[in-house]
């Protein structure tokens, strides 16, 4: 019984001091690639940051044309895939928001998920 109690305990430091390694040494790398890899963190912000602005380009462009009523569309932005969502109150100004949109640069795909609701708030 001691010599299972024994083994248990040896197996289980055992397995502590490999995964102890492993983590030692991808520490390691990402330590030593500093000068060439941001940190996942700053990645993450610069995405998010880039998404702001090209949503911010997008709807700057639909702004600029006074025939398309913008005060109910959503635009959303990720990695150049731009989605256009909320309602506009005739079919011709979503075809000609998703012209638009797909103009601005740096939109790589674009999904118009605009609806048409007549002003009044007609249902």
């Amino acid at each position: 019984m001691k010599a299972f109690r024994v083994l248990t305990l040896v197996s289980g430091a055992l397995i502590v001091a490999a995964s102890l390694n492993a983590y030692a040494q991808s520490s390691d790398t990402s330590a030593t690639d500093t000068g060439t890899a941001t940190s996942p963190t700053s990645m993450k912000k610069a995405d998010r940051a880039a998404n702001r602005k090209l949503s911010r380009d997008v709807r700057r462009a639909l702004s600029k044309d006074k025939s398309i009523d913008t005060s109910n569309i959503k635009i959303r932005a990720n990695h150049g895939a731009v989605v256009l969502e909320g309602t506009v109150p005739e079919q011709a100004q979503s075809d000609k928001a998703g012209t638009i949109a797909q103009g601005v640069s740096g939109v790589s795909s674009l999904k118009n998920s605009l609806t048409i609701r007549e002003k009044g708030g007609g249902q």
